[in-house]
């Protein structure tokens, strides 16, 4: 099957052109493109797993499915790092998310994941649902990605956050900062998480045996087993 892969900016100047139609085998993934994209074009990548990249306009990690006919395109960093933004009803990839902020300039990489757990107080937690305002969503954790690499000596930052329902040990966040040194790395990850709860717009309902609530602070944790009007949490 045949995709198109669309290069811009310092991408589109190595390969020496802005797009390319490349014959995938069918059930190809993502990553499989990105070893095949390394090999035509070497001076693009020599580290296919760091691409970052987006199918028919959407983030997508290397573990994506492709059909024939979807557009690909290979994201370049921008303003000297790059940021991976991605929120998915699909299982979250760490793996895949952390090789995003990997680069020879960055000496430390830490990665945060979120998971669904068990018990929430006395309560046994069936499974969870997570509900996003998706363009502000998206747009909030851009800001925070550049608000961190303003704030720190941090070159690459990826934040992918799952909707829809997950299952216990289900991952629901995942955060990857690269930075050349490990107290920038790490600040800035903590920051990031704790920044992600206070201002981006995705709500997430516990359902548990017995009831089900919108979790929105403290309070609601051991409020009566009704639904409440929901705000951001992750």
């Amino acid at each position: 099957m045949k995709v198109k892969v669309r290069l811009f900016a310092s991408y589109r100047e190595r390969a020496g052109r802005s797009e390319v139609e490349i014959d995938v085998p069918r059930g190809a993934t993502v990553g499989r493109l990105a070893v095949e994209v390394a090999r035509r074009f070497p001076d693009v990548t020599r580290s296919p797993e760091a691409l970052v990249i987006a199918v028919n306009q959407e983030y997508r990690d290397h573990l994506h499915g492709l059909d024939d006919g979807d557009e690909v395109a290979l994201i370049p960093p921008v303003s000297g790092g790059s940021s991976l933004i991605e929120l998915s009803n699909e299982p979250l990839d760490p793996d895949s998310v952390t090789a995003s902020v990997r680069k020879p300039t960055n000496g430390a990489v830490v990665t945060f994941l979120g998971a669904t757990r068990s018990r929430t107080g006395d309560r046994n937690v069936r499974y969870l649902e997570y509900e996003a305002y998706e363009p502000m969503a998206e747009r909030k954790l851009a800001e925070i990605a550049d608000e961190i690499r303003s704030r720190w000596d941090v070159q690459d930052v990826a934040i992918a956050h799952r909707l829809g329902r997950l299952e216990i040990e289900d991952i629901s966040l995942v955060v990857a900062v690269a930075s050349p040194h490990r107290k920038d790395a790490f600040e800035a990850c903590q920051y990031s998480v704790d920044r992600i709860k206070e201002v981006v717009p995705i709500w997430k309902k516990e359902h548990f045996e017995g009831g089900e609530v919108w979790i929105e602070s403290p309070e609601s944790v051991s409020a009566r087993p009704v639904e409440t009007t929901p705000a951001p949490v992750s």
